[in-house]
Order: C-alpha cells, then sequence, then structure tokens
C-alpha cells in the first residue's frame, strides 16, 4: 500500500502542472489504474496469507484422501499468485516445499516418473530463491570445490530454502539411476544438506540428519555408501525429533536395516510406526500419517528385501 500511496503522490505533483482539463482526465486515468493495481495486490497478498495458513491446516491433517485432493488443488493456487508475482521469494519458497512434499507423500509410491517430474518442479521453484546469490548461481554447474565455495556465501537464513531445494533435487536423483547426469549432482546436493547440517541440525525434524542417513544406508559400500554414517545420522535424527517424526524409522528400515540386512532393526522400527499415534506430532500429523502407509507398503516387501 505504501508503493501505491507514493505512486499517486509522485503523479498528483506531475498533473499540477497541466490545465484544469488535463488534470482532471489524468487524475480520473491515474485512479483506474491505480485502484486496480492496487486491488490486485490486495489480492495477491491475502491469497498468500491464505495459502500460509493452508498449509499449516494441511500438515495438521489425518485423511489422506482430503490432503491429496486440497494440496494438489492448493499447489496450482499458489502457481497462479506466482505468475502475478513471480519473484516473490515466500511463494516460491511454498512451491518448492509443496511440490517435493506432494511428490513423496502422494505419488513416487504409485508413479515414479510423475514424481520425478514433480520433484525437478521442487527444485526449480527452490533454485530460482538460492540464484538470487549470484556466487551459487553462477557455480551450480562449476566443479565440486566451486560449488562447496558458493556454498560458504549463504547464511542460516537461507536453510529452509537450501534444504527444500536439496529434497527436491535428490529425490528427482534417486528416481533417476539409470541417468548418468542426473547421479553426477549428488555429490552437490549432499553438499548442500552439509551446509543445512552445519548452520541449523534441527531444521524440520532434524532433516538433514534424515536426508544424510538415507543417501549414506541405500548405496552398498563398494558404491560409496557409509552404513555406520547412515546409522549415526538417523539415530541423531531420532534424537533431535524424540521418534515423533515417524517417517525416520520408515527410512531407517527402508536404507540403512536394508543395506545392512539387519531384518530385527527393519521390523522394530516399522512396528514402532504401526502402533505410534500419529498425533503424537499433531503439527505433523499428515507426515505420520504418510508415514504409517509407506510402512505397510514397506513391510509388503519384506521377503524380497531379505
Amino acid at each position: 500500500m505504501d508503493s501505491c500511496f507514493h505512486f499517486w503522490t509522485s503523479f498528483c505533483i506531475l498533473a499540477g502542472t497541466f490545465n484544469n482539463g488535463m488534470k482532471n482526465f489524468i487524475y480520473s486515468l491515474l485512479f483506474s489504474c491505480l485502484f486496480l493495481g492496487c486491488f490486485h495486490q490486495i489480492a495477491v497478498n491475502s491469497l498468500g496469507g491464505i495459502m500460509d495458513d493452508g498449509f499449516v491446516v494441511l500438515n495438521e491433517e489425518q485423511d489422506l484422501d482430503i490432503a491429496d485432493k486440497s494440496i494438489a488443488s492448493n499447489l496450482k493456487l499458489l502457481e497462479t499468485i506466482l505468475r502475478s508475482d513471480p519473484n516473490n521469494t515466500h511463494y516460491l519458497f511454498l512451491a518448492s516445499m509443496g511440490y517435493s512434499s506432494y511428490a513423496l507423500g502422494f505419488v513416487e509410491d504409485d508413479n515414479p516418473d510423475r514424481a520425478r517430474l514433480l520433484y525437478l518442479r521442487g527444485t526449480d521453484y527452490g533454485m530460482k530463491i538460492l540464484y538470487h546469490n549470484t556466487k551459487f548461481a553462477n557455480a551450480r554447474v562449476k566443479s565440486i570445490d566451486e560449488f562447496r565455495t558458493a556454498l560458504s556465501s549463504f547464511t542460516k537464513d537461507d536453510v529452509p530454502a537450501m534444504f527444500w531445494t536439496a529434497i527436491g533435487w535428490g529425490s528427482y536423483i534417486s528416481l533417476s539411476i539409470s541417468d548418468p547426469t542426473a547421479l553426477a549432482d549428488l555429490e552437490k546436493v549432499e553438499a548442500m544438506m552439509h551446509f543445512v547440517l552445519e548452520k541449523d541440525s534441527t531444521y524440520f525434524y532434524g532433516g538433514a540428519h534424515f536426508f544424510l542417513g538415507t543417501v549414506d544406508g541405500s548405496r552398498p559400500q563398494m558404491f560409496g555408501g557409509h552404513p555406520e554414517a547412515s546409522r549415526e545420522h538417523f539415530e541423531e535424527c531420532l534424537k533431535i525429533n524424540s521418534g515423533k517424526f515417524l517417517m525416520t524409522y520408515v527410512y531407517y528400515a527402508r536404507s540403512y536395516a536394508v543395506q545392512t540386512q539387519n531384518q530385527k532393526l527393519f521390523d522394530e522400527c516399522l512396528t514402532i510406526v504401526d502402533t505410534t499415534s500419529i498425533d503424537i506430532l499433531p503439527q505433523a500429523r499428515l507426515s505420520n500419517a504418510i508415514a504409517k502407509k509407506k510402512a505397510k507398503l514397506l513391510r509388503e516387501k519384506t521377503d524380497q528385501l531379505f
């Protein structure tokens, strides 16, 4: 509104230099343009506030069908807002987080190819935020050493955008194992998560530990896997979220337990998910409901995995 006021004031001063007829014409024209422009901006800002509240409410939802349909429609509304305000970092962040979360929770188990595209979309929105840092933008396609140097120019305030961009990018890579170009970027994604770990290891229930534990635990040692590092990451993640973010157990079982053929740990992790109420963490009720669904799917594959 301040910008609208200054715009109006400046043109009133300019109009004062014209005769009365011309003044009236200019005032009418400017008032129409100003009213419509400010009204449009107010509408965009109001919708943005609604989107914030919507994400909070959706994270507390326990009905997966309701959440699935609601998140999909909210994401398109969010993109409509971004069409009018394409450089708004807050809306870009919501889009990055929203698309990656939706792909993980509702798409990748049934349609990996579609999930890849959604993860890529989430990554792109996050990159638009991070590219405001020109050092990072220039280092995106350069060596890992130059990439790490660029990461050092970010601060703790950049952790949320860095985390969700890495989640989208890393998840895209994990579903693109036949694409050497995509796999070559994994080292950069890990560097981004190490940045998050250094700046705020507690962000999103210990999410950096969760991610790195999954990466280290999913690969055989001969291909760069680090089982012990994976176990340490998951244990630290559980310590941070007090075992209340149930998805931690699912990926602990899915990566480390499977890779080390520790069926006892596998069963223990999934049993905890099965027997724990999703209300143990009300603000992440949806994530916990999704964890229960994923635990059930994973348990059905026990004979194939061990």
